[in-house]
């Protein structure tokens, strides 16, 4: 069996492809192409090879030796011939599958120039591990190869590709939430069609994904923010994801802000009308009262929220009814008792609102004073703000200028938007 790169191997392939015409192509005629042949050359004339369906039956199979072209080739220095050969060992009707080994290494030592040549084949990549995954009956193999694909593939992380939603779904589905922040850390400021086949799914899919993540994660803001993108995204007429997605931006919010947030000007009109008939809708316009109450008043729609797997984001929203109700008491009393307080937001246990109170005290919800009798006394916060706060403000301010200017300095490099752009200031003249 040859070894990757072997030299041997690869000399057997030229010779065989050399003594073919181009038009019957081989997979011994394609890797002399590409051990000869530059990639940037070779991705340009990729469209005369062959039918898709001829090149991926040629491109499925073996050498004329006996050799394996994927052991053959070096993944690095051959990526965007490797790329091919290995997404049509991928396809469903390839009789002989690569091992997850060798997806491992490519994913791991791919060149992203020569593989940015190839975009459609990276997408077909990362569907195919994705299926490699579930024929082993492991949905965790597929987190690494992606992981390494979506950070190594695009230029900067800011710009979306299809591989972006392909990951985070997988990290959802297997619950390695985590795995996925280092991808959800970094906004997403640049779309390029010429580097990613991206459909307008893409784009709501991976905020959605990502929304869920984070949300299981309990960053609550950073989730708010991945519902939002997704849910309030133009479209003529909504998706059914934009509206799983407005369903947990409302239970989120609820969450943080004990309301609903009114949505961007730009969100779908359906949508917000779709969403305020629903259950979800009328649940927030309840919000928040007494635990008991708001247990109450889920029971008839509880089968909905259970099929709808919103059930958890309810209860983790009523559980925070109580801290809600307890800041509204701060705008209306400076004292009271403990046990008029557990009256107020319907809990039978004054320790259990001592304790409540006491949380919120610690992570400065309210500023107040318990004494030894029961007495909480509200008191105005005093703003403190540190000098690691400033200086963090200030990184955060000067990273979002980065952002602004990198963002309109590619607008001014479109040619289509600066056709629109004059062609409206021509209709305001």
């Amino acid at each position: 069996m040859s070894q990757p790169g072997s030299s041997a191997a690869a000399a057997q392939a030229t010779h065989a492809g050399t003594s073919q015409s181009v038009d019957a192509l081989s997979v011994d005629t394609f890797v002399s192409q590409v051990i000869t042949t530059g990639a940037a050359v070779l991705a340009g004339k990729s469209g005369g090879l062959a039918p898709k369906d001829t090149r991926d039956a040629a491109l499925a199979q073996m050498l004329s030796s006996g050799d394996d072209p994927l052991l053959v080739l070096d993944p690095e220095q051959y990526t965007w011939g490797y790329l091919h050969i290995l997404c049509a060992r991928l396809s469903n009707t390839s009789p002989s599958k690569p091992s997850p080994e060798v997806i491992e290494t490519f994913c791991r030592r791919f060149n992203p120039e020569q593989a940015r040549l190839a975009p459609q084949k990276v997408t077909v990549l990362a569907k195919g591990i994705v299926r490699v995954a579930a024929e082993l009956g492991n949905d965790k193999f597929a987190l690494g190869p992606l992981y390494n694909l979506v950070t190594r593939y695009p230029s900067s992380l800011a710009c979306l590709t299809t591989v972006h939603p392909i990951f985070v779904t997988r990290c959802v589905a297997t619950k390695h939430y985590t795995l996925a922040l280092p991808v959800l850390a970094v906004p997403i400021t640049t779309i390029d069609l010429k580097l990613s086949d991206l459909t307008y799914s893409d784009n709501l899919t991976y905020h959605y994904a990502g929304g869920v993540a984070l949300g299981a994660l309990k960053r609550w803001k950073d989730a708010e923010e991945f519902f939002e993108i997704c849910a309030s995204s133009p479209a003529q007429l909504p998706a059914a994801i934009q509206l799983e997605a407005s369903k947990k931006l409302v239970l989120t919010q609820l969450i943080i802000y004990g309301k609903t947030v009114p949505p961007p000007k730009y969100t779908n009109s359906a949508l917000q009308r779709l969403l305020k008939s629903s259950p979800y809708g009328a649940f927030a316009k309840s919000y928040p009262l007494g635990k008991a109450q708001l247990l109450a008043s889920i029971q008839k729609d509880l089968d909905l929220f259970t099929t709808e797997k919103h059930l958890g984001l309810i209860h983790q929203a009523i559980d925070r009814a109580p801290r809600w109700l307890i800041q509204k008491l701060t705008s209306t009393y400076l004292t009271l008792g403990l046990g008029d307080i557990a009256k107020e937001v319907g809990i039978n246990s004054e320790e259990e609102v001592r304790s409540i109170i006491v949380n919120m005290i610690e992570t400065d919800e309210i500023s107040a004073t318990i004494s030894a009798d029961g007495t909480v006394t509200f008191s105005d916060p005093v703003p403190q703000i540190s000098k690691i706060d400033v200086e963090r403000i200030l990184r955060q301010a000067q990273e979002q200028t980065r952002l602004l200017y990198e963002l309109e300095r590619t607008m001014n490099a479109n040619k289509d938007y600066l056709t629109k752009v004059r062609s409206l200031s021509l209709l305001l003249i």
